[in-house]
Formats: structure tokens, C-alpha cells, sequence
């Protein structure tokens, strides 16, 4: 398909002309150019969204916006080997990866078609009222126009945890998809229209942060702002946000802790250790950056981890059995790179990985990195490096592992490792995330919420926690006696 902006179903190029180019990560390759949407193209966007929320999409049933959404899941599978390799070739995951994120988008539509329709029947909660002089219920409404900010690690998945619940709650969208990625939410938007979405509805803007991102943070016509990313850049899109008090949920940046006890089985431990942070690139936000493991086990487990590390097979996504690709862009490729150099500057002892690999000229390849001897106050252990790196320190005591894992400016993942299930419930509790994981690591339900808390955020995604962004509670109480309040007694 040509990639064009998407304004109220049609097709445009942006205001100015001006495009910027998709690059393949993994050759570094220019294979398309992108309309480079501004701030025209985000007001334009934001009014043809304003003009079918008020136009009669949000007093739509629920049942109507779930069919809807069941056909975009349908289309979605129809396209499913597509999307995955526009995925790749955007992304530079592994294929294998790829098709797993869209068969999750496939379920989140799904999911959110059912919940769409359960409003019909389940959209009003009766309050009970001591005294009996009133009837309280409350109903839901949708907020109104959103303005949803994707990030570039899981381009098609983040599409789909915004945009599903988003339309099941009757508000109408304009998405802002990475520069980085923005090839799979054009196509999605595709998808929509022949799914038979009305105009307005779905409108996508591609564009720069600083340009198009900002405009839509900064328009008055948007009502909500969900955003996932940096910390940083999450900081800036509330403060902006204040200004209009538009409705805001933010999935912020990470440091997530894993805490390996020494009654665990190194192979097992190691197992987890690896995929935690070296899935995806370690390009995951709830990546597990930080490793605690017990003094007892730690040599056992960190050779096993150094192992994995280097049968980790690294290439092309495309390519037959590759399990990790090159980093999404040379932006990150440098700053994860300048993170394993301050590690190695600060003392940090090396004990795997550290740079390209040899057999890959071309790229933007990191080797999976591991980095031992590391104390508390080194950046590799306090910074989100957003990459295939691990730092690792050594605990005797729980309390002393909850206390280095809870030491952190982040919230928003952990995990534990123990044979002892009553320790991992406590140790689980004791942690600071918003989500925690016992005897595996990330570990998706899209039933559940999916958030931090700290500087890892504010606010749910998934399950119905996902939905509740997009609505609005209101009350309404009817008077049930005769007459008025009894209020007035004059003359």
C-alpha cells in the first residue's frame, strides 16, 4: 500500500509534502518514505474525530462498536503473515516474534468486541443509598476523543492495547505511532476502513514527537492522552496536558528486578534470567534489567546465563532459527552502547557479550551483554538501558534482596524465583511493581492490569482495567419522595 496519512477514511498526504524515510534495522536499508504529519494534519485529524464522536459514534450501542471490532480482528487474521513481516522489516524482531505479537492483536480485539458488548447490559451499577429518599446509578460514557502516543518495541501491540478499548468505549481516535515503526499502524488503519469503521472514527498521523506529538498533547480538542514511552518524554505530556486537564495515562519507563533464591534449579533460574532480558532485544519495559541472585547459587547460575548468552543466535529476523535481531534503530544502537561503556568505565565487570558481533557488519546488532560485580549506585543498575543487558549483584538475605530491588526510581515489573511458595508470595507482596511475577518472568495476560507505579506511571492498560481509561463514571440520582427538600422555612 502507499503510506499516507489517515484523516476521516481517507487517504491524504500531509499538509507540507514532506516525508521521512523506513529503514530496515537489520540492514540498514531505506525501504519506504512516511508522511511527515505536523501539527495542520493533527488539527485536521482531531475535528474529523471530533465530528463522528458528536456525530453519533458515542451514544452507539455496544453491541455495534463489538462487530466492528470482530471484523478488524478478522481482517487482521486474514493479513496475519503480512503483518508480520511488515512488522519485522519495521521492527527488526524475529519473525517467530512478530507472528506471536499478532496473534495477541487478534485476541485484544476480541476481547474488547466482548466487553464492548457486555456495556449494553453491565454500562449501569445501581448505588445503594441508605434512607431510601433517592435512587443512585451510575453509567459510563465514553471521554471523548483520544489522542494515543505508540511506542516502537511492540508497534502492532501497543496499537492494539489503546485503540481496542479506546473504540469498544465509544471515543473516537488519532494515533501518533513511533517514527521509528510506523508502517503496521497504517496498514492496521487499512484494515479498519475495510472493516467498515465510520469516517473519523480511526485517524492516524505519522510524524515526529516534537511535531506531530506535541500538536496532539497541545490540541483542545482532545479529551485524553495515552502515552507509552520514556519517562522523560512521559513527564513533559502530562505537564502539557494540565493546561487543558485532558485525562491522562501514562506506561513509563522501567528497571524491573528479578530475584533468583539458591533453592531454585540453576538450569530453570538461568532460563528465565535469559529470556527476561534478552527477549525482544531487551527492548521490553518490564524487561528484567537488574538480577538479585543468592550468594549460594550465583556461580551456577550466571554460567548457565552465560551460555545462553552466547548460543543466542543474532541475524536478520527473516532468516530460519534467529532468536534475537538488531536493536530498532541507530539512535538506540548508540545509546545502548554508550550505556555498556559507562558500565565498563564505572567498574562493572563484563563477564559476556559488550558489542557487535563479529559475523554482523551490518545492522544494529548488541550482543547479549552481561555485567557482573555491579553495586547500587552504578548507572547500568539505575538507568533504563532499553537493550540486551544484564546487571547482576549478589544478595544473602531476603530482606536485604527486597531492599535492592525496591531501590529504584521505577515500578513497574519484578519477579521472584524460589521453590518455596509461601517465600514468593511474601516477597512478591513486599515488592514495589505494579506487576509482579512468582516462579516465571514476562508473562502477558491481557485480562489483567498492566501498569506501574513510581516513575513507571500512572493509570491500566488490558482486560477491563483498559476499557475504564476511556470512560467516564456519572452519576445519576433521582429524588423518590414529594415536594421539595424542606429546605426553606421563611416567609
Amino acid at each position: 500500500m502507499p503510506f499516507k496519512l489517515l484523516i476521516d477514511n481517507q487517504w491524504v498526504m500531509p499538509t507540507h509534502g514532506e516525508t521521512f524515510p523506513a529503514i530496515n534495522p537489520a540492514t540498514e536499508e531505506v525501504f519506504d518514505a512516511l508522511p511527515r504529519g505536523g501539527a495542520e494534519d493533527i488539527d485536521a485529524a482531531v475535528r474529523a474525530a471530533r465530528a463522528a464522536f458528536d456525530a453519533g459514534w458515542k451514544n452507539s450501542a455496544g453491541a455495534e462498536r463489538a462487530s466492528l471490532l470482530r471484523r478488524m480482528a478478522d481482517g487482521i487474521e486474514g493479513r496475519r503473515e503480512e503483518l508480520a513481516a511488515a512488522e519485522t522489516r519495521d521492527n527488526g524482531k524475529p519473525l517467530a516474534e512478530a507472528r506471536a505479537d499478532t496473534g495477541m492483536v487478534i485476541e485484544i480485539f476480541r476481547m474488547y468486541a466482548d466487553l464492548a458488548e457486555a456495556l449494553d447490559t453491565t454500562g449501569e451499577e445501581t448505588v445503594e443509598v441508605p434512607g431510601g429518599k433517592v435512587e443512585t446509578t451510575v453509567d459510563y460514557r465514553p471521554v471523548g476523543v483520544a489522542g494515543l502516543i505508540t511506542p516502537w518495541n511492540f508497534p502492532m501491540g501497543q496499537f492494539s492495547w489503546k485503540v481496542a478499548p479506546a473504540l469498544a468505549a465509544g471515543c473516537t481516535c488519532v494515533v501518533k505511532p513511533s517514527e521509528v515503526t510506523s508502517t503496521t499502524a497504517l496498514m492496521l488503519g487499512e484494515i479498519a476502513i475495510q472493516a467498515g469503521l465510520p469516517p473519523g472514527v480511526l485517524n492516524i498521523v505519522t510524524g515526529t514527537g516534537p511535531e506531530a506529538g506535541q500538536a496532539l498533547v497541545d490540541h483542545p480538542g482532545v479529551d485524553k492522552i495515552s502515552f507509552t514511552g520514556s519517562t522523560e518524554t512521559g513527564k513533559t505530556i502530562m505537564a502539557a496536558a494540565a493546561r487543558d486537564l485532558k485525562r491522562v495515562s501514562l506506561e513509563l519507563g522501567g528497571k524491573s528486578p528479578l530475584i533468583v533464591f539458591d533453592d531454585v534449579d540453576p538450569d530453570v533460574a538461568a532460563e528465565w534470567v535469559a529470556f527476561g532480558i534478552f527477549f525482544n532485544q531487551g527492548q521490553v519495559c518490564t524487561a528484567t534489567s537488574r538480577l538479585l541472585v543468592q550468594e549460594g547459587i550465583a556461580d551456577a547460575v550466571l554460567e548457565r546465563v552465560k551460555g545462553y548468552a552466547a548460543g543466542i543466535r543474532l541475524g536478520d529476523g527473516t532468516g530460519d532459527g534467529v532468536q534475537m535481531g538488531p536493536l530498532v534503530s541507530r539512535a538506540q544502537y548508540e545509546k545502548v552502547t554508550g550505556y555498556i561503556e559507562k558500565g565498563l568505565a564505572e567498574g562493572a565487570r563484563l563477564l559476556t557479550g559488550g558489542g557487535r558481533p563479529e559475523a554482523l557488519n551490518a545492522g544494529y546488532f548488541v550482543s547479549p551483554t552481561v555485567f557482573t560485580d555491579v553495586t547500587p549506585e552504578m548507572t547500568i543498575w539505575r538507568e533504563e538501558i532499553f537493550g540486551p543487558v544484564l546487571s547482576v549483584m549478589r544478595f544473602t538475605s531476603e530482606d536485604e534482596a527486597v531492599a535492592l530491588a525496591n531501590d529504584s526510581d521505577y515500578g513497574l515489573a519484578a519477579g521472584v524465583l524460589s521453590s518455596d511458595k509461601a517465600r514468593t508470595e511474601r516477597v512478591a507482596d513486599k515488592l514495589d511493581a505494579g506487576i509482579t511475577w512468582q516462579n516465571c518472568n514476562q508473562n502477558l495476560v491481557i485480562q489483567a492490569p498492566w501498569g506501574g507505579v513510581k516513575q513507571s506511571g500512572m493509570g491500566r492498560e488490558l482486560g477491563r482495567w483498559g476499557l475504564f481509561n476511556y470512560l467516564e463514571p456519572k452519576q445519576k440520582t433521582r429524588w423518590l419522595g414529594t415536594g421539595g427538600p424542606g429546605w426553606y422555612s421563611g416567609g
